[in-house]
């Protein structure tokens, strides 16, 4: 089991949750998160520009068997992906363990869809 993280722009986000809803990523947690990096955002304030080295940006996590680890790395990077600096970092971690908490179910069995 592979636990994947991703960190994206935010006005990426609906075409990464396209892009992973294909490959069969149903279930994953999302939340707003700010960041300093090597992108600097310029703005203006009364006629004064100035740069502000706080970015905003969307952390999504979630696990999955080995067999779909793959196909969303590939699909968060072609839909997260504009070319620029800040586009975002994935992140992949082996998973030991997992369960259901109202079954009990463990393992890889634990991940799978079942209503």
């Amino acid at each position: 089991m592979k636990k994947i993280e991703a960190i994206i722009r935010k006005s990426r986000f609906e075409e990464v949750r396209k892009a992973l809803y294909k490959v069969e990523i149903h279930f994953f947690t999302y939340w707003d998160v700010t960041g300093q990096g090597n992108e600097t955002e310029a703005h203006v304030y009364r006629g004064v520009s100035y740069t502000a080295s706080d970015i905003q940006r969307r952390h999504i996590s979630f696990v999955c068997n080995n067999e779909y680890a793959e196909p969303a790395i590939q699909a968060i990077l072609a839909a997260a992906r504009t070319g620029e600096v800040g586009d975002g970092k994935i992140f992949v971690s082996e998973v030991l363990e997992s369960y259901r908490i109202r079954t009990g179910e463990q393992g890889s069995v634990s991940l799978k869809e079942n209503r």
